[in-house]
């Protein structure tokens, strides 16, 4: 080949095609990363709407009642006069309850499947787990109605009133008719839901603590609880934390699991066996039942404000805790 037919090369040695390859694939980075930044964009716009038509029409209530609307809790749809206080204060108790039975049996589960248990059982039990994450919530409402229930009114209840419900102080968490709905029985039935999402974040994140920081501390003598408690906890603590504020918002917006078997009564019990109802349950309950321009249907919207705000202010304070704790 002559001289004059051999393809010239740019100047730095790279030849036409090679820039043009080159050139094409900036563009399809430029592509991609605006497609992303797009994406972003939809979901802060969609979650901003989301808000906005909330508040907006929600408003009327807000105007109507004031802060009271809050802090009440009566709701009459009679009278049309609502108040939020006995909702607001069974979806933050509930999902407080639902949290403290979940995750010490979720870390559990991790530990279990992470140090303890053999290699073939680790994946059925971790298919197991993730498997009830995907039961339908309805399900799971259903099955709390038809067993969880039945067995709480006719073992459980009776045996915690007779015995602890006689105690002074700690009694009057456990006192009343044993009903089997209430307080009590629906965070059970959102320990179950939110169980696996912990769960599976636990193990995961568990996994990906390097063997040698492991093996390092074993060495050293420590044993299986303690280099969960010293190594693996201190590394994963952004994630677990993480887990735990995912399976937080499950249990603060779930709505027909809580439904079947929280009772569903607009008060507020000092018992936790006694009935109440969330903002979810309420706004599934009466939605139906609110006219268009009604100030029952704001008062339903409001709800679901609120409900946001509370979501966004577990979210900011998890947040922060997060950040201390890195900054420590």
């Amino acid at each position: 080949m002559s001289a004059d037919n051999a393809p010239r090369q740019e100047p730095g040695g790279a030849s036409p095609a090679i820039l043009r390859r080159g050139g094409s694939g900036a563009l399809g980075d430029a592509i991609f990363a605006g497609a992303c930044k797009a994406a972003g964009i939809l979901v802060l716009l969609l979650l901003g709407a989301i808000i906005v038509q909330l508040f907006i029409g929600g408003l009327d209530a807000f105007r109507t009642f004031g802060l009271s609307f809050v802090t009440s809790t009566e709701w009459d749809p009679v009278k049309e006069v609502f108040g939020a206080g006995v909702s607001i204060y069974g979806t933050v108790i509930t999902a407080i309850l639902a949290l403290l039975f979940a995750v010490p049996v979720a870390f559990g589960i991790a530990f279990y499947l992470t140090e303890l248990a053999p290699a073939w059982l680790r994946r059925p039990v971790g298919i197991a787990i993730e498997l009830l994450a995907a039961i339908p919530s309805i399900i799971y409402g259903m099955w709390g109605f038809f067993i969880i229930v039945p067995l709480m009114s006719r073992y459980i209840q009776p045996a915690v009133i007779d015995t602890i419900g006689t105690l002074p102080l700690v009694g009057d968490l456990f006192a009343g008719p044993p009903f089997g709905t209430g307080i009590l029985t629906a965070s059970i039935i959102l320990a179950i839901m939110v169980l696996p999402f912990i769960a599976a974040t636990m193990r995961d994140v568990f996994e990906t603590v390097p063997a040698v920081f492991k093996e390092s501390a074993y060495g050293l003598g420590a044993t299986q609880w303690e280099v969960v408690r010293n190594v693996v906890l201190p590394y994963t603590r952004v994630s677990v934390v993480g887990g735990i504020m995912l399976g937080l918002g499950r249990a603060l917006g779930e709505t027909m699991a809580v439904t079947f078997v929280i009772g569903n009564a607009n008060r507020i019990s000092a018992s936790l066996f006694g009935p109440g109802n969330t903002i979810a349950s309420v706004i599934a309950l009466e939605f139906g039942e609110a006219t268009m321009g009604s100030l029952k249907l704001s008062a339903l919207l409001g709800l679901g404000f609120i409900l946001f705000v509370i979501s966004f202010i577990v979210l900011a304070a998890s947040r922060w805790l997060l950040r201390s704790s890195l900054k420590a």
